[in-house]
């Protein structure tokens, strides 16, 4: 049981503390002896049907969401969201209670969980820190903007917010990524538009190295410039070269085209290619032929 285990490791981390100290509480009395006496061995015992309690608690409430969940499916994320609330709440009065039973509390008690809580406080605010100045250094220096199309560890989508603590991706597939701060003071993040609603897009096509290139430029350049997510005041560029793999030869046509609003890259690009190949198809512009390699066997 979760509870259970945060019981013993309290214990136990409050033992050791007392046993590392032991020494400079009573120079007279054992240690041993000094630690027995803080302990409440008839809370103790009552510590272990608290636990018992709060374990029955929450399997209840867990039952209780659990039906919730499969007969009102619109209630399921209310439900386990008080279901959250309701386990911090008993978690905590668990621990206190315990606490309070097991131990008999007095100044050299209060002092030891002080400076338990200051150290764990320290850590646990150490990295909210660097993410505070992380977030801080994020406004000023600005190397991305909210409504941005940025790429970041993998990930690629829209920042939708920036706070004092972490950034938030909504990603092509509409997941929402929270990432701290602190990550973007070391890790590499590409920005595609910086701020403009417009943003260039990539698309590569492949021919046979036998087809007609002019006709298969003008075909791209012609399908990207009647697009209707198209940003016309940004030039059209259609890059040829050759591409060379371990299965094909080919010539790669490159189209960089600007879209009107980052929001249609995709269908901005869906379009083009749908355009593209239909012509191609009509015009008898044929992809590379991919190469079949085989392998002598003994």
């Amino acid at each position: 049981m979760k509870i259970q285990a945060y019981a013993t490791l309290l214990l136990l981390a409050l033992f050791l503390s007392f046993q590392a100290q032991a020494e400079t509480l009573s120079p007279n009395l054992d240690s041993l002896t000094e630690i027995a006496s803080l302990i409440r061995w008839s809370g103790v015992f009552m510590s272990i049907l608290v636990l018992f309690v709060a374990w029955l608690m929450l399997k209840f409430t867990q039952n209780i969401v659990d039906s919730i969940s499969s007969q009102f499916a619109q209630r399921r994320m209310l439900a386990q969201k008080l279901q959250s609330f309701f386990q911090f709440f008993v978690y905590m009065t668990a621990g206190i209670s315990v606490f309070m039973l097991s131990f008999r509390v007095d100044d050299r008690v209060l002092t030891l969980i002080g400076g338990t809580l200051a150290v764990s406080v320290g850590f646990a605010m150490k990295d909210l820190a660097a993410s505070f100045i992380a977030g801080l250094t994020v406004m000023i220096d600005r190397p991305f903007q909210v409504g941005d199309r940025v790429t970041f560890e993998g990930h690629y989508g829209d920042i939708i917010a920036i706070g004092l603590r972490s950034v938030r991706m909504c990603t092509l597939t509409d997941d929402i990524i929270t990432i701290p701060n602190s990550k973007f003071l070391s890790d590499v993040v590409v920005s595609g538009n910086y701020g403009a609603l417009d943003m260039q897009v990539v698309i590569p096509f492949h021919v046979a190295l036998d087809q007609d290139l002019t006709l298969a430029t003008d075909i791209i350049r012609e399908a990207a410039a009647s697009s209707r997510y198209i940003h016309l005041p940004k030039p059209i560029v259609v890059l040829v070269k050759q591409d060379i793999s371990d299965s094909y030869f080919a010539i790669k046509l490159t189209l960089k085209a600007y879209v009107l609003d980052i929001k249609y890259e995709k269908l901005f690009e869906t379009d083009i290619t749908l355009k593209v190949m239909q012509e191609f198809k009509k015009q008898q512009i044929c992809p590379p032929a991919i190469m079949q390699s085989t392998k002598l066997t003994r």
